[in-house]
């Protein structure tokens, strides 16, 4: 397999703006890395440019240390799965999956051993006779990443391999993607706007928007410290909720807001990110906030709509004084729409962005407990 190295890469069409903007991101050789955000905000670009079939517009590309600007795609040592499976209709299973080693001069029994390793890894061996049309989805999509597979690529590109499966079969073949990936220890860069879905499946997550890289790292680095409003806003299902504040008081131990209604809240951020009188954005997760006001920092709100999910509740609530947020409640709690809700959370779960939309630097629990005890 291969790492991939990514340096202020470009793209634009006709000399006109940059749909990429100077791109830098590293992959390193077995690594699961997930491109995701919103529609048109680059990130199939940037597959197709890995791929060969985008040219690129200024910096530079390299896999497993060569530089591949210039390079035609079947040099590069990659197989791409795309959105559409591309399998030829008029062939069976096994010819789909030995087109391109045929094309490559493989020997017969060389291609025979690698479709049937591949079918074995993907359990398609039963379907090798078949044609696409006698296949499931889920089936078609196995076939072509066996397709993939036999070829013995130094890196796996995925366009949005689930987008055309069912929710049930999307949860199959994502489990298949993930296993398939610990079998190979393969290189993958992976295409999705579902964030669930990078989630579950990415070592690497990167997230895009506008041409952009937002943020690159770990499930739990994005999901727990993102950089900016917009990560924060994308990553985790519901999303963060957000609340509009001022800054009323500044310290080592932390900020002191005011949300709408004049309520008070102490977050855990760090001295000298913002001032008294700094207008911020208040952030905090569903799963954070408490119903019972069991927590450091209270509030209370009014319940507009509850979603039930067997265990759990999504409630839907405005706060006293203005602003809506979703709590993530308790599913076997009956709640009514109507019901006054008795709110807290503690105040390390608080985030805080400026007014730039960048997040402001959050205390370390080592650093908060030093400050309270002074």
């Amino acid at each position: 397999m291969a790492n991939v190295n990514i340096e202020n890469l470009r793209k634009s069409y006709d000399g006109k703006a940059d749909v990429l903007a100077g791109l830098n991101l590293d992959i390193r050789d077995g690594e699961f890395c997930v491109l995701v955000g919103p529609s048109g905000c680059g990130k199939s670009t940037l597959l197709r440019m890995l791929c060969g079939l985008e040219d690129i517009s200024g910096g530079q590309l390299a896999i497993g240390g060569k530089v591949v600007n210039h390079l035609p795609p079947a040099e590069r040592g990659i197989a791409m799965v795309f959105q559409s499976y591309a399998l030829y209709p008029h062939m069976t299973v096994y010819k789909n999956m030995a087109f391109g080693l045929k094309v490559a001069g493989s020997s017969k029994s060389e291609i025979d051993q690698r479709i049937r390793h591949a079918a074995g890894i993907l359990k398609i061996d039963h379907l090798l006779e078949r044609l696409p049309r006698e296949l499931s989805g889920g089936q078609r999509q196995r076939v072509a990443i066996g397709r993939a597979i036999v070829r013995k690529p130094r890196l796996f590109l995925f366009d949005e391999p689930l987008s055309n499966l069912d929710a049930a079969l999307r949860v199959q073949t994502r489990l298949e993607i993930a296993k398939l990936h610990k079998q190979l220890a393969a290189t993958i860069v992976y295409v999705t706007h579902d964030q669930v879905e990078a989630m579950t499946l990415g070592d690497k997550i990167v997230v895009m928007h506008e041409g952009r890289i937002q943020q690159a790292g770990t499930p739990l680095e994005l999901y727990q410290q993102p950089q900016n409003l917009f990560v924060a806003g994308f990553i985790g299902s519901p999303k963060m909720n957000f609340l509009p504040a001022t800054v009323i008081h500044a310290a080592v131990d932390g900020l002191r807001l005011e949300i709408a209604g004049g309520v008070q809240l102490q977050a855990d951020v760090a001295p000298g990110s913002a001032q008294p009188g700094d207008r911020v954005t208040l952030g905090l997760r569903a799963e954070q906030i408490r119903e019972h006001g069991e927590g450091s920092e209270r509030f209370a709100g009014t319940v507009n709509l509850v979603e039930h999910l067997g265990e759990a509740n999504f409630i839907y609530m405005s706060l006293d004084g203005g602003g809506d947020i979703v709590v993530r409640g308790d599913g076997n709690r009956n709640v009514e729409i109507g019901e006054r809700l008795q709110l807290s959370a503690d105040s390390h779960a608080f985030h805080v962005f400026g007014a730039d939309g960048q997040a402001l630097r959050r205390l370390k629990p080592g650093n908060l407990q030093s400050s309270r005890r002074h």
